[in-house]
């Protein structure tokens, strides 16, 4: 059956309406019972660097900016291993009943409580070993979820070097030549013609075809060797790795972002003080220019300077965090997450117009069979649970409670602004997390693995991917099939795209796809479709990671300031570099020690055993303000992701790492066991500690509630 995307589109924008419309004001009303004659913390804690009464616009653009990470982009697009009609329901209904109503609440629990942590609020309301367990349990989770959002922008931006089979035979297509460069150390670089094919192993299957040209790279004191077999063909030493280039366009339309937004700080708060939409359109044209000056770059004198390399990619981004979390508020994170958010609502909707312009058909299947049980390129488990995990902040995110009780609550200027800000900015992510899913399930199947399969993985999955009749690469008949769409869109945008995983790759071009087919004649255009939305994702990740870094720094510095006080003050530099530093070191180092398949999944079940305490911590909230009967709008999403993160836990255990114990990576799989497990027990400790409260307070005479921000 053929589905297209236009009716789906309509209906998703419909049910997010709804929603927002009775759902969150009947939140607003009788849940949470928000009140503008309230002073907020904004107001009463002001010191004009963290607490600052902010335009509701503005710090929507902030708050937005900082909940809409890589996950409702990314998530969806790695989701597809099983289809699109499983996170395609659980992005629509997971939003609106889950997802936007953790956000909402825990924005007003803490705007209630000064601004105060979830830690802070968990002790208050639960118990001192529920806020000793879910402090553990933030800090972590921030460490591993920082690292998952900038692993995504490592994958899209940085070179790499993908390991070749040591014996593997490499034939070129006759009449090609053959090429090398001998570098001043001796390592020698080939340059490997398109239609050279691959053989990895004995089986007649065991043969793939490289329909991109690409440079082979060999060590001093290694060399690729003649085959016995005659012909054109080259044996490859253990050595030998292909090169992947960096993205100079995209780099260099990341790094402008940065001296645009601190101009934007200083036009709207110095310059011309409250002139909000001039400062938007200066901003929002600046990013523009950069993006299309970036066609210059590569090829130019200034391509070594940004086509960067893994590690100097993850350099990048950790200096950039860093500096990030110390300068105030005002200067670069607010205007810069509001630039960020005015570019990412924009796209968003154009996204929207285009799908319903072009309404491509969805080429994935509506459920993958074949990967349906496991097996697939990032989760190697059945659907339930782990679609759930692979999609978290498009539905329901942990790490969004983080931010409603970090920075967003310092900013609210009056409560009524909870309404929008909490339950409306979800309902946004939300929909970016099924345009991103569109744009994904729109590709063909072959170009979406061409994509999505690691280059060095690639011979693993060549059977799967005949199955699915999604293998451009295998055999002979792939040869005679001649280079696909992606070889082409390789030279039209001016980059390496196969093998490019983490989905950030796959969304670009998804997206420049829908773009270029919503309006004819614009084909031309595509090279500037793709690197907008290189750079557009790229801003969603790292302004959460900007905020996200900042929040683990107030972390940090709540545990630090009980071992000397003076490490605990906000305001203190020292005190603030020494947290940050110690912040962006934890989550680096997990960026250059892990890969997207070992993050992710890691990520996903951390970030959604963050909404279970969450969620726990709200309803507690709610059941001691003398509301319990209101408490099922955060009990039932609770439970739902409890299960589904309990039973992730187990899968991954029992599974996956006790497999890398057994396999010999004993440090590793003990270490990823011992983490998972003691996530397992924090979530466990708050659980049972919220229980006894609520059966406590339950059983007080009627109106012996207090009211909800009243504690403490």
């Amino acid at each position: 059956m053929t589905v297209y995307a236009m009716p789906l589109m309509i209906g998703v924008l419909a049910v997010l309406a709804v929603a927002y419309r009775y759902y969150s004001a009947f939140l607003a009303a009788r849940v949470a019972v928000l009140d503008d004659t309230r002073v907020t913390p904004a107001h009463t804690n002001y010191d004009g660097q963290n607490f600052h009464p902010t335009n509701r616009w503005v710090l929507f653009g902030h708050h937005f900016a900082a909940i809409s990470g890589a996950g409702p982009l990314i998530g969806p697009v790695l989701a597809i291993q099983f289809g699109y009609l499983p996170g395609l329901v659980w992005l629509v209904v997971g939003v609106c009943l889950a997802g936007a109503v953790q956000d909402m609440m825990v924005l007003a629990a803490s705007v209630r409580r000064g601004g105060r942590s979830l830690a802070a609020i968990a002790r208050d309301e639960v118990g001192k070993a529920a806020g000793v367990a879910t402090a553990v349990a933030i800090l972590y989770i921030i460490i591993i979820a920082l690292a998952g959002l900038g692993i995504v922008v490592v994958k899209a931006l940085g070179g790499e070097e993908v390991p070749m089979k040591a014996g593997a035979v490499l034939t070129y297509p006759e009449g090609s030549s053959f090429t090398k460069l001998i570098n001043a150390d001796g390592s020698k670089v080939y340059d490997v013609p398109p239609g050279s094919s691959y053989k990895f192993g004995d089986r007649p299957g065991d043969t793939m075809v490289f329909h991109e040209p690409f440079r082979l790279a060999v060590p001093a004191g290694e060399s690729v060797k003649g085959d016995p077999g005659g012909g054109f063909a080259w044996v490859l030493p253990a050595s030998a790795r292909r090169l992947v280039p960096g993205s100079a366009w995209g780099t260099f339309t990341i790094a402008c972002t940065i001296p645009i937004a601190l101009f934007v700080g200083w036009y709207m708060y110095r310059f011309r003080k409250g002139r909000v939409v001039e400062a938007s359109i200066v901003g929002a044209a600046g990013v523009l220019a950069a993006t299309v000056a970036g066609a210059w770059i590569p090829g130019s004198s200034l391509e070594r300077y940004f086509a960067l390399s893994r590690d100097q990619t993850i350099a990048a981004i950790a200096a950039y965090g860093f500096v990030a979390s110390v300068l105030p508020v005002w200067l670069l994170l607010c205007p810069r997450d509001y630039l960020s958010s005015f570019l990412k609502i924009g796209t968003i909707a154009l996204l929207v117009v285009g799908v319903i312009l072009a309404n491509p058909t969805l080429q994935a299947p509506a459920v993958n069979h074949q990967f349906a049980q496991g097996g697939g390129p990032y989760f190697d488990g059945p659907i339930f649970p782990y679609v759930f995990i692979c999609i978290m902040c498009g539905a329901i995110s942990g790490f969004h409670a983080l931010v409603s009780s970090g920075t967003t609550p310092k900013m609210i200027d009056r409560e009524r602004d909870v309404r929008m800000i909490g339950y409306g900015a979800m309902l946004i992510e939300g929909l970016v997390g099924v345009v991103a899913l569109i744009a994904a399930a729109a590709l063909p199947n072959a170009m979406y693995y061409d994509i999505n399969i690691d280059l060095a993985k690639r011979p693993q999955y060549t059977q799967a991917l005949k199955a699915l009749d999604a293998d451009h690469d295998g055999g002979d008949a792939a040869a005679a099939a001649g280079p696909g769409e992606l070889v082409e869109m390789e030279k039209n945008v001016q980059e390496s795209l196969h093998g490019r995983t983490g989905g950030a790759v796959t969304l670009a071009v998804g997206m420049a796809r829908i773009f270029s087919n919503a309006i004819p004649g614009t084909s031309w255009l595509v090279k500037y479709w793709y690197h907008f939305a290189i750079m557009f994702e790229a801003l969603f990740i790292l302004t959460t990671i900007d905020t996200g870094t900042r929040i683990g720094r107030f972390m940090v510095q709540e545990f630090l300031g009980k071992v000397w006080k003076p490490l605990g003050d906000l305001d203190r530099l020292p005190s603030a570099i020494l947290a940050t530093a110690l912040v962006v070191a934890g989550w680096a180092y997990f960026i250059w020690s892990g890969s997207v398949e070992t993050i992710w999944p890691m990520f996903g079940m951390a970030n959604q055993l963050l909404a279970v305490i969450a969620l726990a911590v709200v309803t507690t909230a709610v059941v001691n303000s003398g509301r319990g009967r209101y408490a099922a709008v955060t009990l039932v999403p609770m439970a739902f992701v409890a299960t589904t993160t309990a039973t992730t836990g187990y899968y991954e255990i029992t599974g996956k790492f006790w497999k890398m114990v057994q396999s010999g990576s004993v440090v590793r799989g003990w270490l990823n066991i011992g983490l998972t497990a003691m996530l397992l027990v924090c979530a466990a400790v708050i659980l049972v500690s919220a229980f006894g409260r609520w059966v406590g307070t339950l059983r007080r005479p009627a109106g012996a509630g207090v009211e909800i921000g009243a504690r403490g």
